[in-house]
């Protein structure tokens, strides 16, 4: 999930965005990019914070390098778009 607002209220600029998806297409080969608009709600040292996100999806083996590196990718850009965390979930898919 990447928020296109900082907690502030400020916009994110678009390009960071863009950045943002280059950067895991320059890793891994491709990535998704939902524009449906997410809503989320979130409490943190008695502060609610409101989120207006984009959901970002890579497809990837789940291997320990992979890993490491969306790991990475996430401490850099919580950094950058100032954000307490950045949400990052992975699924494990089983085609049978």
């Amino acid at each position: 999930m990447l928020p296109l607002e900082f907690n502030d209220g400020r916009d994110v600029p678009p390009e960071w965005l863009a950045d943002a998806v280059l950067e895991i297409v320059e890793e891994f080969g491709a990535a998704s990019y939902e524009t449906q608009r997410v809503e989320g709600h979130w409490r943190n040292a008695g502060i609610h914070y409101r989120d207006t996100l984009v959901r970002l999806v890579v497809d990837v083996p789940d291997l320990p390098k992979n890993r490491r590196w969306m790991k990475a990718f996430k401490q850099r850009w919580e950094i950058k778009l100032e954000q307490l965390e950045l949400w990052l979930v992975s699924y494990l898919i089983t085609v049978e």
